[in-house]
């Protein structure tokens, strides 16, 4: 009696594992939409067939082997792009006419900021944004690292996250500044100080240890006399860098606004130059030479110059905007590499495309502007498997509603976005 209740308890527990097990209609999707960017060119009447996280098929109809049962989504009116990728982020700050940097690396919990990126995260997958480098938490030590982990087990939803942690400074260049000498030893630091060939290495060591995908450094800063910018680290300071990362498979990345802190970085041999309001033509030639990209931040540039009381379109435009205009026009005269990339978190998360919107108001071409954002991105920060529609690349898909080729303001049009094969917005 014994034998028969215990074979058939196994018989059921055999029997309910076959059924839980999912079957071959569960695992795709078709989606149907107008047009497909596949992160070089558009397409008119394309499907894509998506095999549980994989993209299996893109192109026509006709050349498509579709299973037998599918999930179909028709993405009518709709343009379908890799997911976004944001390349210059900070989802532990919020806008500055909200709370001012000091405030908010000074004031704010580490708890509060945690809780604000989660939502940030949030705001930037709506967005149409699965991916982003995150360069630099601001005094929230290695918490990107911990909210990559979070949105990867499922805990909370959020873009994939390539962390940079604290992000390096050079010993008295960053802030907060200014407060009494014997209370100001006690503050968050907006960035980890180090300094020479051991001081450097140990930091890079102890952030990759923390959990950084890359190496973001500050090349220079408004530390020069009279509060100007001025190169931080030396040439062989940031070679050193350089080296100890790229030991690791890790690239580094610097934050520059002077000629001089962009021509050490470049000789350094970083992967990319964040912000670059100091770059000559002669510059950017040595850019293109060494193949080391560029992300312009345009947004932060003009958000900031706005909280200043400047009004875009009815005020002229100030000195700052003037100059970047000038420079990011010189570099896509150069060649070089653009990067899409906004210092989202300088304005509000969510809003990463605003971004782009300003590059093509600045002269570059909308396919252009949507490869950087796509395929561009992904190949500069080493993503192997993303920023393309092709078969074999993960299902981190976005739909846009109109053509994002004759109106670059329909990438704010967010109408579906799938990460991972997961949708999240329909």
């Amino acid at each position: 009696m014994k034998n028969r209740i215990l074979f058939y308890l196994i018989f059921l527990v055999i029997t309910l594992n076959v059924k839980a097990q999912p079957t071959s209609n569960l695992q795709y999707t078709l989606l149907k939409p107008d047009r497909v960017f596949d992160g070089h060119d558009l397409h008119t009447g394309w499907i894509v067939l998506v095999n549980r996280n994989r993209i299996e098929y893109a192109g026509t109809p006709a050349g498509a082997k579709l299973p037998t049962d599918v999930k179909t989504i028709e993405l009518k009116g709709q343009t379908l792009m890799p997911g976004l990728i944001e390349g210059h982020s900070h989802l532990f700050l919020h806008p500055y006419n909200e709370t001012n940097w000091n405030d908010q690396v000074l004031t704010e919990s580490r708890a509060e900021r945690l809780a604000r990126a989660v939502n940030h995260a949030h705001a930037t997958l709506m967005a149409g944004f699965t991916t982003v480098r995150d360069l630099g938490t601001e005094g929230a030590m290695y918490d990107d690292a911990g909210l990559k982990q979070a949105i990867q087990k499922g805990i909370v939803p959020g873009p994939r996250i390539l962390a940079a942690t604290r992000a390096i400074v050079a010993t008295g260049s960053y802030g907060p500044k200014g407060y009494n000498e014997a209370v100001e030893h006690g503050l968050p630091q907006g960035a980890e100080e180090a300094d020479g060939i051991d001081g450097l290495t140990r930091a890079v060591r102890s952030q990759i240890g923390h959990g950084a995908d890359v190496i973001k450094l500050y090349a220079d800063y408004r530390w020069g006399f009279n509060n100007t910018a001025a190169p931080t680290f030396t040439l062989d300071e940031l070679k050193l860098t350089v080296q100890v990362a790229g030991s690791s498979g890790r690239y580094v990345v610097v934050h520059s606004g002077t000629e001089e802190g962009m021509r050490r970085a470049i000789a350094a041999g970083v992967r990319t130059i964040e912000h670059g309001d100091g770059g000559t033509p002669e510059i950017f030639k040595m850019m293109k030479a060494k193949c080391v990209a560029l992300c312009p931040t345009l947004a932060a540039t003009e958000a900031i110059t706005s909280y200043r009381g400047w009004k875009k379109g009815v005020d002229p435009d100030p000195e700052g905007v003037k100059q970047k205009h000038r420079m990011f026009s010189d570099a896509l005269k150069a060649g070089v590499t653009i990067c899409m990339g906004g210092d989202v978190g300088v304005f509000t998360h969510g809003d990463n495309a605003r971004e782009m919107l300003l590059m093509a108001e600045y002269g570059m071409k909308p396919l252009e502007v949507l490869r950087s954002a796509t395929s561009v991105n992904a190949e500069v920060f080493g993503l192997n498997n993303l920023g393309n529609v092709k078969p074999g690349y993960l299902a981190d898909l976005t739909a846009v509603t109109g053509n994002p080729v004759e109106d670059m303001k329909t990438v704010k049009r967010v109408a579906f976005v799938m990460k991972d094969g997961v949708i999240y917005k329909q």
